[in-house]
């Protein structure tokens, strides 16, 4: 007799449906598992067959195969142990028939008991467009697989409870949907910082139109603190962000089964001995830091000091908003719309500019220095700002310096405009802008005309660096509340491409 149930699989970041198709035969006894599983898939036999004795039922003397539908498309990990279980049950005749739109899922320990598995919300997503209404799940992960939305979820914690609710005999309750909460604890502010005006108005810009940002300053100027502070004046996330960044998060294993939906936009910094594949993806065709970024902010501090093929990984995905890896596994496609934010020093010893003079550093050498990063990256960064050092008389200012909720205010603002804008057109900000949009939404006038070319001809900009000039004077004037770009709007978004600043 042949038992099929429906389960999920992983490929990448998104679900797909397995079927386990379960055969109990004559012959010597044997249990077979097929499908092009993995080592953990194959190790599945074991554990089903000590949660089958351990919860009471008698295991099949029977010859067992068990084959994973689609047999061409390779299965990992422990998530088929429970249709496994409920399959040989079911040709054993231990189970009734079972619902035609319930799909189950998780791992099993020795004694019946059922463990969390990770990529539990792609799956239950891919689940419901299979057209399952009735999805079983570990009682770790019911709370993430109800965020999918248009399933009855029952989180279970054993075999035994399961085969009561199959026969039964003790129904279990569905999962309640579950409803975000607030997060305890508040980010970093901007009031801690003191001074740098400046830098808080290009973390302003950049947060109001998603633009990249390179921050270049001496030891101790606060470039990571204030990195660490832009996400607390970004927009929210809106349901479909939180979604698309928690199901990768649930991939990698990093999502709370007590808040399995991010209502934060993620902040990622890699140490800079970080490779490029742990950067872009691919061991285990698992997401890398700039997926686990998406719709958030990736740092990257000290960055002439990280290797040069990891920031030479991320010229594509800054410009495509995703990355494929091809790998001998497969070829993987993930989301990688992230905001970068870089900081470095601006010489070797980081001294140099610095009143004390204590740099001493060649010219040759902060070339050598400046060299490490290469002219397409910094290209694709939109700002490049000089963090100064703190003044003493700035230390002991006393008034309170502006925080991060009012900043983020006008950030909503500006955001809000440029949702209006861009209805319907799938883009999200200024940042993302096509070249069309760029014609229709960045006019200028003559001054403005005039100043562009100027700008052109002087610094040696790309066409590249010209769309991004005008995309970022489009946020200022969005920030001003404006309408057309001023020759003021262009002007302050010339002034963020000087690259003479990391040249000392």
């Amino acid at each position: 007799m042949v038992v099929t149930v429906r389960s999920l699989g992983l490929n990448g970041i998104s679900g797909y449906e397995v079927r386990a198709e379960c055969f109990l035969s004559g012959g010597l006894p044997a249990f077979d598992v097929v499908g092009l599983p993995d080592a953990a898939v194959r190790e599945a036999r074991e554990r089903v067959r000590a949660a089958v004795k351990n919860c009471g039922a008698k295991f099949p003397v029977s010859r067992i195969t068990v084959n994973l539908a689609p047999a061409g498309q390779k299965k990992a990990g422990t998530v088929y142990d429970l249709p496994i279980f409920v399959g040989i049950l079911a040709a054993n005749g231990d189970l009734p028939p079972l619902p035609p739109d319930a799909a189950f899922l998780g791992e099993l320990s020795l004694t019946g008991a059922l463990r969390g598995v990770t990529g539990v919300l792609p799956m239950a997503m891919a689940a419901r467009e299979a057209g399952v209404r009735r999805l079983f799940v570990p009682a770790e992960n019911a709370a993430e697989a109800t965020l999918a939305e248009g399933l009855t979820v029952y989180g279970v914690p054993d075999v035994r409870a399961l085969a009561a609710h199959l026969r039964g005999e003790a129904p279990l309750s569905p999962a309640p949907v579950w409803t975000p909460e607030a997060e305890s604890g508040g980010l970093p502010d901007l009031r801690d910082v003191m001074g740098q005006e400046n830098v808080k108005r290009a973390l302003e810009v950049a947060a109001a139109g998603g633009h990249n940002l390179l921050l270049i300053g001496s030891p101790g100027a606060g470039k990571s603190m204030l990195a660490k502070r832009l996400p607390s004046i970004l927009p929210d996330m809106s349901r479909t962000e939180a979604l698309a960044v928690s199901a990768i998060w649930s991939v990698a294993g990093l999502s709370d089964p007590r808040h399995p939906l991010l209502t934060r936009r993620p902040f990622r910094s890699p140490h800079h001995t970080t490779s490029a594949a742990a950067l872009a993806g691919g061991p285990a065709m698992r997401p890398g830091e700039i997926s686990l970024a998406h719709n958030g902010v990736l740092f990257l501090d000290e960055l002439p000091e990280f290797h040069r093929d990891v920031l030479e990984a991320m010229r594509q995905p800054l410009e495509d908003g995703e990355v494929t890896v091809a790998r001998a596994g497969g070829t993987l496609r993930l989301p990688a719309r992230f905001q970068l934010v870089c900081a470095m020093n601006p010489c070797r010893c980081g001294w140099r500019g610095h009143p004390s003079g204590k740099c001493t550093c060649s010219d040759r050498e902060v070339e050598k220095y400046v060299e490490k990063i290469s002219g397409p990256l910094l290209d694709r960064i939109d700002l490049h700002v000089s963090v100064p050092s703190v003044e003493y008389e700035a230390m002991r200012r006393r008034e309170t310096p502006e925080s991060s909720a009012d900043v983020k205010r006008r950030v909503d603002t500006a955001r809000a405009i440029q949702a209006r804008r861009f209805q319907g057109t799938g883009v999200a900000c200024n940042a993302h802008m096509a070249p069309a949009q760029i014609a229709d939404f960045c006019r200028l006038d003559g001054a403005g005309e005039a100043l562009m070319k100027s700008a052109f001809d002087r610094m040696g900009l790309t066409a590249r660096s010209h769309d991004r000039i005008l995309r970022v004077a489009r946020t200022i004037a969005d920030l001003d509340g404006d309408a057309d770009i001023g020759a003021a709007h262009l002007a302050e978004a010339i002034q963020y491409r000087n690259t003479d600043i990391l040249k000392g």
